[in-house]
């Protein structure tokens, strides 16, 4: 049986995009689930996966994420929708509220009340999607003149995959997601995290599977061990010192409070001096790099705690090479 896994495509730096388009139809060839695009405060989402969607022809293509600040519901709805009906139903929608930093001081928009709004995100999206006048009473949002999109969707609901961290944002998750996009959780917390979810869904009347997890961490297929490690240190680091403290409480949470903190205190030395300072149970609790037969194995561990799509990178810069080993990681 064929393992979910995933790719992602950098929001930020340098971009061949000629060899994007390049592996995303490599990737849809072997049978990956999806591609997912991040925007962050680099390249928006949408342009990118238009070019992919259109030079592919089965692979899935989400947000990962968009922000719910920058973008009206309706705007979103109206990209995922087109996105949707032209490049036959293959659209997920990862939605998140990043943080007060971006939100604030990059799109000057005001960060208060994020769980509320990411609510009545969801049910607006679904509505416009349902083909239902758009007649909404929330508490953000006050929408009174019934509006309907122009045309008619492809479906009649495209799955909406959130990213949340904190217990009342995951059982929000639990209640109104198709999908979860769980982010810096310790392998070793994985499962209790996901059974978490799992029986706030049975609370909320759905069946105990009714949201598809895509597991936090991420999985490299290398030959330069050592390399995929320091780069995973890179983004920890950033992710730690840089984005906000939602990062930070979530890895503390966890049990890492020291290392949260020194690699905080690092960061005040350079980037390199925090990525210095992840220690090696940190990476190794959130990211793994190594052959294809370990990372399988890696996959599997992810897949018994509960997750059940893996998102993967293969770092070779042949693509010949790189088809075969992720033919491989698909099975």
């Amino acid at each position: 049986m064929a393992r979910k896994v995933s790719v992602g495509i950098n929001w930020q730096g340098n971009l061949d995009l000629k060899a994007v388009l390049e592996r995303v139809q490599i990737a849809d060839a072997v049978g990956v689930h999806s591609a997912w695009v991040a925007e962050a405060w680099g390249r928006d989402a949408f342009t990118l996966l238009t070019l992919m969607a259109d030079r592919t022809k089965q692979i899935q293509l989400g947000t990962s994420i968009v922000n719910i600040y920058s973008r009206t519901p309706a705007a979103l709805a109206q990209h995922f929708a087109t996105m949707d009906e032209l490049f036959g139903g293959r659209m997920l929608i990862g939605l998140g509220t990043s943080g007060p930093q971006v939100i604030e001081h990059f799109h000057g928009v005001k960060f208060n009340p994020p769980l509320t709004r990411l609510k009545e995100y969801v049910e607006i999206l679904n509505t416009l999607m349902h083909g239902e006048p758009l007649k909404y009473d929330g508490k953000v949002f006050n929408l009174q003149r019934g509006f309907t999109l122009r045309f008619t969707p492809v479906r009649n609901h495209i799955p909406i995959y959130l990213a949340t961290l904190n217990a009342k944002s995951v059982k929000l998750t639990a209640e109104m997601a198709d999908g979860w996009l769980p982010v810096m959780i310790p392998l070793p917390n994985l499962k209790g995290e996901i059974d978490t979810l799992r029986h706030a869904s049975v609370a909320a009347g759905r069946p105990a599977d009714a949201v598809s997890v895509r597991a936090p961490g991420m999985v490299v297929a290398s030959s330069n061990v050592e390399k995929a490690r320091a780069e995973s240190a890179g983004t920890l680091a950033f992710y730690i010192g840089r984005m906000g403290t939602f990062y930070a409480e979530q890895l503390t949470r966890h049990g890492y409070g020291e290392a949260v903190q020194n690699v905080k205190q690092a960061w005040n030395n350079g980037s390199r001096a925090a990525m210095e300072a992840v220690p090696a149970n940190l990476l190794d609790a959130i990211n793994f790099a190594g052959s294809v037969e370990a990372c399988i194995d890696r996959i599997q561990a992810q897949a018994e705690s509960g997750a059940d799509i893996h998102s993967v990178h293969v770092d070779t810069p042949d693509n010949r090479e790189y088809e075969r080993m992720l033919k491989q990681l698909v099975g």
